[in-house]
């Protein structure tokens, strides 16, 4: 029990440092909070660990199944709100 609570209090940290250092990559202003970014890349680095154990992988595949499920999400994430993904109209036409 407490090998488990520490496994995902460690997925909890890598999603937290994937979010920051996900926030810090994507070039231009971000259209989301640090704070939403954060929080997605610990929900994609503990779901990435929870898919790992259920396959039955070892502990090197589960983190790297977390640190990329949890920069997919970011990236997912950060492109649909800059896109205008969020259906709301900005008011500015393309030509």
């Amino acid at each position: 029990m407490i090998d488990m609570l520490t496994t995902i209090l460690w997925f909890i940290v890598v999603g937290a440092v994937v979010g920051a250092l996900a926030r810090l990559l994507v070039p231009g202003r971000n259209p989301i909070g640090i704070l939403l970014t954060i929080l997605v890349g610990i929900a994609g680095a503990v779901l990435g660990g929870v898919i790992a154990d259920a396959l039955g992988a070892g502990t090197l595949v589960a983190i790297v199944f977390a640190l990329v499920i949890a920069a997919i999400g970011v990236v997912a994430l950060t492109t649909l709100n800059s896109r205008g993904g969020s259906g709301r109209r900005t008011g500015r036409r393309s030509y």
